[in-house]
């Protein structure tokens, strides 16, 4: 595993292990999963002044990425470089044990540089929000809980911990839960 690579999957799973070490605390965690996707293309065109840089698409069609005054050494990026694209998702599942509260969405974004040393153009960016819903079924029988979020559809989550399942009997209609969303961008360059 390249050390660039790590921090996103720190940032991802980040999410996962604070959730289980809040089970001390006032909340319990409910479960998590995270995937991750890997991309090759190539650079096709740099457009430096308008921060624009067009790569190789699915079936060979162009695809323009409007990219920030933030990118650094994107005059080193040349026609032909290969670039690959690391997406890293996680989400994660945690009950506030008091029951209350009013959902809720909230977001945060940000970036992280490659190092100064490095010459070739790449960096790190991530979201995460955070959505507080009410639970509103829980099924014992099937190891699910209904969740109510304050916009959009239901979502239903399967506790898939064996231990977790035991403290289902617990839950209550109304309480709240907290699904913590963390996508991970990962973009590295190389001739």
């Amino acid at each position: 595993m390249k050390p660039f690579r790590s921090v996103p999957r720190a940032i991802a799973f980040a999410s996962l292990l604070s959730i289980a070490s809040a089970s001390q605390a006032a909340t319990l965690p409910l479960g998590g999963e995270a995937l991750e996707s890997h991309i090759t293309t190539k650079v096709l065109s740099v457009d430096a002044a308008s921060y624009q840089v067009t790569l190789e698409g699915q079936n060979g069609k162009p695809v323009t990425v409007q990219l920030s005054e933030h990118a650094r050494n994107l005059h080193n990026l040349k026609v032909g470089d290969q670039v690959d694209l690391y997406v890293t998702r996680a989400v994660a599942y945690s009950l506030d044990k008091d029951v209350g509260g009013v959902p809720k969405v909230s977001q945060e974004v940000g970036t992280i540089r490659q190092a100064g040393d490095n010459p070739n153009p790449g960096g790190q960016a991530f979201r995460q929000v955070k959505v507080i819903s009410t639970i509103n079924k829980i099924d014992l029988k099937n190891h699910e809980v209904t969740l109510l979020p304050p916009e959009g559809p239901v979502k239903v989550v399967k506790v898939e911990d064996p231990g977790l399942q035991a403290r289902m009997k617990n839950l209550k209609v109304g309480q709240k839960v907290e699904a913590v969303y963390t996508e991970v961008l990962t973009i590295e360059t190389s001739r």
